[in-house]
């Protein structure tokens, strides 16, 4: 199986191409980087892709209805969904500070959701 991806690590935008086991599970080949950190976003995008999260929670007695917030650290892409909906149930007081843990260890993913502005 093959996969064409662009790297997204660093501005040149290298054409990869993946090549895969028959299940899709494991990473044969990459061709076309002109870095390790394309073999890397390769591999990585094939076997285990993750994004970071950025989204609002909402606030009470801020001067905004929604503080802007955002993940820690990459989550599982496949888990984004499920803390979306962690995130969309939870309400904080004013007020808020930036880089203030609001969740932690969101879905148990070891990742934290952060204030990116202050409230």
């Amino acid at each position: 199986m093959k996969r064409e991806l662009v790297c997204v690590s660093c501005p040149i935008g290298c054409s990869l191409s993946v090549e895969l086991s028959e299940d899709g599970k494991e990473v044969l080949s990459v061709t076309g980087n002109t870095c390790k950190r394309g073999d890397k976003y390769a591999r990585d995008e094939c076997t285990n892709p993750v994004r970071m999260l950025t989204s609002t929670i909402k606030v009470n007695g801020g001067n905004h209805p929604v503080v802007p917030v955002k993940t820690s650290a990459p989550i599982p892409k496949g888990m984004m969904f499920e803390c979306m909906k962690a995130i969309n149930k939870e309400v904080v007081d004013a007020p808020v500070k930036i880089g203030e843990v609001l969740i932690s260890n969101v879905c148990d993913t070891g990742v934290d959701i952060v204030a990116t502005n202050e409230m």
